[in-house]
């Protein structure tokens, strides 16, 4: 009866343990669902965030995916060693884009005292004075042969009707003269209240002779609209693969009444576009009136010529004459005194060592400014 009790003792006890063995899954099952939940115990993880940073990489990360640019500082304030380099190499290509600027380059045409060319001088024989301070003259040569880009402008006002068809013809002229095929370019435009391109920039002389002969007087006069947009949009956006001579060609009585820019404007624009604008009156009184003296202004700005042609034949020869001296020019750069990009207008001055010679010119130009 004992080992019978005993026996039923110890079944009882070994049912008893294996029901003790089976209580731990359940425990142990919030155990598995609490690792998601470890992230929620973040005053451990706050306390452990110094040396995070130091081990765990990913921290920076956002901030540099990100493309806004206030997450830029906050970043560079955890870690400046990696924004300073990016910072310094940017900094650097900046700078030497506005350290090259400081060249001038200028050209120019010298006459005897009959206003013949002369054509066969030397670096040694000029000095330049930049803003009223000697400067360092670092090129110079004879340019005969530089590509063109020419802007012929054509009043086409009802004050110039008297002669219009015989300017037309003169300028067509004068285009096919100067204008050599894959070399140089032209562009014509009329204007009487506003500008119009009846060709725009071409080494065509067919399509050129067509733009002029589309031209029809007629209207008011803003001649100094025309100027100013050939300048700025036309010559200034037109590409350029090396050196080149910009002109202009400006036919009219030199009178306006409907332009919103005023003729000072248009000056400054020729002279940022690096422009030499020659001016043929059309006035046929005899006289020189208000509007030639507007015209004197503009060429002699710019470094061009004004031309007062009183009979219709002298239109012509004022045009060979422009063809003459574009092919008889000096070009020179030079490196400026003090030189400070601050936009500020600076005087030109080039001056022969031999006496008696003229040298013509633009009268300055505006520095480039940060």
């Amino acid at each position: 009866m004992k080992s019978r009790i005993f026996l039923l003792l110890v079944v009882l006890l070994v049912l008893a343990g294996s029901l003790i063995g089976q209580t731990p899954p359940p425990a142990s099952a919030p155990a598995a669902q609490n690792p998601p939940a470890q992230t929620s115990p973040s005053p451990d993880d706050k306390t452990q965030a110094p040396a995070a940073p130091a081990s765990s990489t990913p921290t920076p990360a956002p901030p540099a995916s990100t493309p806004s640019a206030p997450a830029a500082p906050v970043a560079a304030g955890q870690a400046p060693q990696a924004e300073t380099p990016a910072k310094s190499d940017s900094d650097e290509s900046v700078a030497t884009i506005i350290h090259v600027v400081n060249e001038v380059r200028v050209v120019f045409t010298v006459t005897d005292r009959h206003g013949h060319y002369i054509k066969d001088l030397k670096r040694t024989d000029f000095r330049v004075i930049d803003d009223q301070k000697p400067a360092e003259l670092r090129s110079f040569h004879s340019e005969t042969d530089l590509p063109l880009q020419v802007g012929l402008l054509v009043d086409a006002s009802n004050s110039v009707r008297d002669r219009f068809k015989f300017e037309q013809e003169a300028a067509i002229e004068f285009l096919n003269a100067i204008i050599r095929p894959r070399y140089d370019k032209a562009f014509v435009v009329g204007f009487d209240a506003t500008p119009e391109v009846t060709q725009d920039f071409t080494d065509s002389t067919e399509n050129l002779s067509a733009g002029v002969r589309m031209l029809r007087a007629g209207g008011g006069t803003a001649m100094y609209d025309a100027l100013y947009f050939a300048c700025r949009d036309k010559l200034m956006k037109q590409e350029q693969t090396g050196p080149v001579r910009r002109a202009i060609i400006l036919l009219s009585d030199g009178e306006d009444n409907l332009s919103h820019v005023t003729r000072e404007e248009a000056i400054e624009m020729a002279e940022r576009a690096e422009v030499i604008v020659y001016t043929i009156s059309t006035n046929i009184s005899g006289m020189k009136g208000k509007g030639d003296k507007v015209l004197e202004r503009i060429a002699d700005a710019t470094g061009g010529r004004a031309f007062f042609p009183f009979q219709m034949r002298d239109v012509s020869d004022a045009f060979l004459s422009i063809q003459e001296e574009l092919r008889s020019q000096y070009a020179m750069a030079y490196k400026p005194a003090n030189f400070v990009a601050d936009g500020r207008y600076r005087t030109i001055e080039i001056l022969a060592q031999e006496k008696g010679l003229k040298v013509r010119t633009r009268k300055g130009y505006y520095a480039p400014k940060q």
